[in-house]
């Protein structure tokens, strides 16, 4: 049996041959883990549109692709030419989750939610020839999971290929999240074992791992008993948290003794009127500032989240957004304009006020207004959410933004990781297409695995010479 495993690329990445680094991040290993399903004698290929190009003259028995909205049309583009060459063709997806009646002209089969439970009743209907229209997950667990087929993956692809995933979904609810729509049905959050995810750890090289969960930290039984285990064995990594979880007793004292050196943390608005209407219930009442101190002084960066564009938002809004990061020395920021994903109570509440613009999927990409805002116009809020970026990551604003922190050793590496991140990037989109992304690794780790609470008035030359390197990129 041949199997061909496409993620299709996002319109963006797609359309242009410079792609920013974020889509060279990390390799497809939703679809590497569910060729760990697929029986040893398959000829199997996982295909990543993003680094590289498709070859569609090929003649595959199933071909399987993953589906996000903005990548919707390029994937039923190709769903529709291995139909038309006569392979079985499934998609599966958060996209198609969302909007089944849409993706099901373009496959043979479509699957709703999850894979771990409805993957394998495929694979079974496949083997007798009678696969059915629509598979629709309903149990939810991980054990027994098989381990990810990593040997599928093109390390030298990616500048981050030692990703896992130990969890699905997450405990929240908030209103404009696309992945809440794809776990109902069934338990929204869940996760692995322990051992399991030690034995995963185990197979990877290097020092450096990026849990890509939506949140790592939503069990906390679960946390206490990884970060015990993980303690001693040298590695550095990120994952992404909400302020509740900084808030959460010695949870993230336990997870910095680990090695967690970055955090990815959903602040989405600084006006509580906004938390509150959104179901963000996570952050309402929340310190802000206390939690971005107490990981600092952990030696913990932080990559903040934003979303313009919700209801009590104005065009002061990206100002004083950008001001209040820079003010509490953000080591990273991505900014979004809030986006009504199909699926979602926002677009339902959105469509039902008629404020839904357009259902041009390209458009999904949270970088351009598709409905109409309460508080500005639709061209306030694109141009506000451009220069959110432009003064957050002018030479000014970083310079500000390092030196407030308490020591010198975590200024120094504000410096390089934002420089290094930021204002470099078309130099590592070189490194990925020249392949060079394996003699950077280590730079990355240089960069995460310093820090400390020396006071920055204390001369620091043994520490200073080595991270100048690092930031020459």
């Amino acid at each position: 049996m041949r199997v061909k495993m496409i993620l299709p690329a996002l319109t963006e990445a797609h359309s242009s041959f410079w792609r920013p680094i974020k889509y060279s991040l990390f390799p497809p290993l939703g679809l590497a883990t569910l060729a760990a399903y697929l029986p040893a004698d398959a000829a199997v290929e996982i295909v990543d549109e993003h680094v590289e190009t498709i070859d569609l003259d090929d003649h595959p028995d199933l071909v399987v692709i993953q589906v996000y909205i903005t990548s919707a049309y390029r994937a039923y583009e190709i769903a529709d030419h291995y139909r038309r060459q006569g392979s079985c063709v499934c998609l599966g997806g958060l996209h198609v989750t969302a909007r089944p009646r849409e993706a099901m002209p373009h496959a043979n089969s479509i699957f709703l939610g999850p894979g771990e439970d409805i993957w394998p009743r495929f694979l079974d209907d496949f083997r007798q020839g009678e696969p059915k229209p629509v598979y629709r997950s309903t149990c939810r667990t991980l054990d027994g999971l098989p381990p990810v087929r990593r040997d599928l993956i093109k390390r030298d692809l990616y500048l981050t290929p030692n990703t896992l995933v130990v969890s699905r979904g997450c405990p929240h609810a908030c209103d404009f999240c696309y992945k809440d729509n794809f776990y109902r049905g069934g338990r929204s959050y869940y996760h692995q074992r322990v051992d399991p995810v030690l034995a995963e750890i185990d197979r990877l090289p290097g020092r450096h791992l990026f849990f890509l969960d939506d949140n790592l930290f939503a069990d906390t039984r679960f946390c206490r008993e990884l970060f015990r285990a993980m303690k001693g064995m040298g590695r550095i990594w990120q994952a992404a948290g909400t302020v509740r979880d900084v808030h959460n007793g010695p949870i993230m004292e336990m997870a910095a003794d680990c090695g967690l050196k970055s955090l990815f943390i959903g602040f989405e608005s600084i006006r509580q009127p906004n938390l509150d209407q959104y179901n963000k219930f996570h952050n309402q009442e929340r310190d802000y500032e206390r939690a971005i101190q107490r990981l600092h002084r952990l030696g913990v960066m932080i990559n903040a989240s934003f979303v313009f564009g919700m209801d009590h938002d104005d065009p002061d809004v990206f100002r004083q957004t950008v001001d209040w990061a820079v003010a509490n020395g953000l080591e990273t920021a991505t900014f979004h304009i809030l986006t009504p994903y199909p699926g979602t109570r926002l677009h339902d509440r959105l469509f039902k006020e008629k404020r839904i613009l357009t259902d041009d999927w390209d458009l999904y990409d949270t970088r351009h207004a598709v409905f109409q805002p309460a508080g500005m116009t639709v061209g306030e809020l694109e141009d506000g959410y451009w220069s959110a970026y432009r003064d957050f990551y002018k030479w000014s604003s970083i310079f500000s933004s390092a030196w407030s922190h308490e020591t010198f050793r975590q200024c120094v590496r504000h410096m390089a990781y934002t420089v290094g991140w930021k204002k470099f990037e078309p130099f590592w989109s070189w490194v990925i297409r020249e392949k060079k992304l394996r003699k950077m690794v280590p730079l990355l780790e240089t960069v995460l695995a310093t820090g400390g609470t020396k006071p920055r008035s204390a001369p620091e030359p043994e520490f200073v010479r080595p991270l100048l390197t690092s930031s020459e990129l």
